[in-house]
């Protein structure tokens, strides 16, 4: 099965990152969060990959193909004759990645449209956003999906309102919680599609996935919830990146499934 990654937005609300670099190479302990979220795919024999590049992708395509020389020691050699790397100790992932240039601009439905050649025979691919880790298992998601057998599934998650909650009555508060878990389910990313997913969506770059196609698959009874009831985070803003940077040096990494024996709920 193919892992697709959305990595081609603007993160126009984390300007003070995203100014120099795209937001899915924004660093958590020292690695791109898009490292962070194909390491948990990666932890359960997940490793093909197709990323939908835009904005700056250049930038993820660098640092893949020097992957090897970034997280290793090596050595160089010089001199008269063909230059030759040798790598010490060696860990990179056996991955394998598709670097798919999906538009500047294209919307998420028209990115995913985009790379449709890429899926080959396979009826189902996971999908993600490359700004959001969880400590999702990804094999129970899929069965899942497979027991539903609907066209996709999502990752449905339950995250702390940011704001304090009041229940008011006659215009007198009965309770305030602050920054309650919140009581409604939302998108979590963390998405599997069966192919019929490309009758919904167009490679037209104004096509959006989480609007029209969702609505459509909604009405039509083909879009199932798997909930999630553990740690999820997503990097939408500065402090988004701050809280989950936090978490990191803190040694509280509950995404990071591959450093630990885990408990999969």
């Amino acid at each position: 099965m193919k892992v697709v990654i959305l990595c081609g937005g603007r993160g126009t609300r984390m300007h003070e990152e995203t100014e120099f670099r795209p937001k899915p190479m924004v660093l958590v302990g020292g690695k791109p969060i898009l490292w962070h979220i194909m390491k948990l795919y990666s932890h359960f024999g997940y490793n093909d990959f197709i990323l939908c590049l835009g904005y700056k992708g250049e930038m993820i395509k660098q640092y893949f193909l020097n992957l090897d020389e970034l997280t290793h020691d090596f050595t160089l050699k010089l001199g008269a004759g063909k230059k030759e790397i040798v790598h010490h100790e060696n860990e990179t992932p056996p991955w394998n990645i598709t670097f798919a240039e999906t538009g500047l601009d294209t919307e998420t439905g028209g990115r995913i449209a985009r790379i449709q050649k890429y899926i080959g025979g396979d009826e189902d691919f996971f999908l993600t956003y490359g700004d959001g880790v969880a400590d999702v298992n990804v094999p129970r998601l899929y069965q899942y999906h497979k027991e539903k057998g609907k066209v996709v599934t999502v990752t449905g998650v339950r995250p702390r309102n940011p704001f304090g909650v009041i229940d008011v009555e006659a215009g007198l508060a009965r309770t305030f919680a602050e920054k309650p878990q919140s009581e409604d389910w939302t998108s979590g990313g963390f998405f599997v599609c069966n192919k019929k997913v490309f009758n919904y969506i167009t490679p037209d770059a104004s096509c959006v996935f989480e609007q029209a196609p969702l609505r459509k698959l909604a009405r039509e009874g083909e879009f199932a919830v798997y909930h999630h009831h553990n740690f999820w985070h997503c990097v939408d803003t500065l402090k988004d990146v701050k809280g989950l940077a936090y978490h990191y040096d803190q040694g509280n990494r509950p995404w990071m499934l591959w450093e630990k024996d885990c408990d999969y709920r």
